[in-house]
């Protein structure tokens, strides 16, 4: 899989970038560009983040060159403008130090250990003892995935999110809230991938006055974030709320949408999803009383991220998909129990196991056959794209499994 992203998927793809002007920038590292120039500037002069004049830097630092109204994959004229808020350059401002070449090799070992780690924090948020050698072998996995490695590859800002998100479940589980709330706080750099969660969480720590240092660490922290960007940048929320609504102009929809497509009538993707995000609040009340040592608590909290995963997420943030490892571990973890509950969780572990390996595996097939198919039938979308085809269908099988559970009760009564 490595091998077929890095050799074959991605040079197909800067080919592709190439042949139609947009392929002397950054592609390597194309999505913390923005960052890096935004807190690189910053160190000089206070910069409008938001301005059409950053925009066009990223877009020159990305493709080339601006980006013209008639290009050939009518992007518009906003496209790559920065859309994080302000505070995340406060949290990440070392990396404005380090020319680009240089930080694009740094911050891609760096993401990788900070992911290996996460992994180990989530089985130690879990309580799963495993041998050192099933860990390693669960680390390669996963950092093999298409999901991981396009996150890699594009140095996607999320995946700090995924590490601190992970951190704030082990020091969670260890009953150190004000820490945990803290680490959630520095999440809100992607305020889409943990909102479900941390509106979770804040309703947990509110229902018991045992629980108050989780929503105070978290209130700290944020208001110190907040106050601090809004000295550097005072207009910043009022521009970034306008950035986010011009991004839904380019960005693909959630996977819902997607999987509905043009089939159903135009409004059904928001009445499902908001019928979801209604499903997800009862949820919550009802989860607000767990104690985070019973398993019933991550199983809550692993299928909220899994449904933020179709609904408040982009179509095409597939990096973004780390917050589904919780989930996957979990099913793992018990999956000789959903064995015993009869044959329809049965049928959805198959399911979802082979969603899970088919990356991998037609990756490995591929490959093989490579030397007996031509270029033209190699790199033709039905063939070439089969390792990848079914990544967006990985949500829809864990979010089945862990709601199967959450009906059935396996796994509910493990600390």
């Amino acid at each position: 899989m490595v091998y077929y992203h890095l050799g074959l998927f991605i040079p197909r793809t800067l080919q592709v970038r190439a042949s139609i002007g947009l392929g002397n920038g950054y592609s390597f590292g194309g999505d913390f560009y923005p960052v890096w120039l935004t807190t690189r500037e910053s160190r000089f002069w206070r910069i409008d983040l938001y301005s059409d004049e950053v925009t066009r830097q990223t877009q020159t630092g990305v493709f080339g060159h601006p980006l013209d109204p008639g290009n050939k994959l009518n992007l518009p004229s906003n496209y790559r403008q920065y859309a994080y808020p302000a505070f995340t350059d406060l949290l990440l401002w070392p990396c404005g130090l380090l020319d680009f070449p240089r930080l694009r090799i740094a911050l891609t070992l760096l993401l990788v250990a900070l992911t290996a780690i996460s992994i180990w924090m989530w089985l130690k948020a879990l309580r799963w003892d495993l041998h050192p050698m099933w860990i390693a072998s669960l680390i390669i996995l996963t950092l093999s995935t298409y999901q991981l490695l396009d996150g890699f590859f594009a140095l996607q800002p999320g995946l700090f999110v995924g590490f601190f998100l992970a951190v704030a479940a082990f020091a969670l589980r260890s009953n150190r809230l004000m820490l945990s709330g803290s680490l959630c706080s520095l999440t809100l750099i992607k305020p889409q991938v943990t909102a479900l969660a941390i509106g979770f969480l804040l309703l947990w720590s509110l229902s018991d006055r045992t629980r108050a240092r989780f929503w105070q660490g978290f209130l700290a922290t944020t208001t110190a974030l907040m106050i601090g960007s809004l000295w550097i940048w005072p207009h910043w929320v009022g521009e970034w709320i306008a950035v986010l609504r011009g991004y839904r102009s380019y960005a693909r929809p959630a996977l819902v949408n997607l999987v509905l497509g043009s089939t159903f009538p135009k409004y059904t993707a928001v009445i499902v999803i908001a019928l979801v995000l209604i499903v997800s609040l009862v949820l919550m009340w009802k989860a607000r009383q767990f104690d985070q040592r019973t398993a019933k608590f991550w199983f809550v909290l692993s299928l909220l991220l899994a449904l933020t995963t179709i609904t408040l997420l982009p179509g095409q943030a597939m990096y973004d998909h780390f917050i589904l490892i919780p989930g996957i571990l979990l099913v793992l973890r018990h999956r000789a129990q959903f064995h015993a509950k009869g044959p329809v969780p049965r049928i959805l572990l198959l399911i979802g196991a082979v969603v899970l390996f088919w990356p991998w595996f037609s990756s490995f097939v591929l490959l093989v056959l490579r030397p007996l198919l031509s270029p033209e039938v190699f790199y033709s979308i039905p063939v070439f794209a089969l390792p990848i085809r079914n990544v967006a269908s990985l949500p829809f099988a864990v979010i089945a499994l862990l709601a199967w559970n959450w009906t059935n009760g396996v796994g509910m009564r493990e600390a």
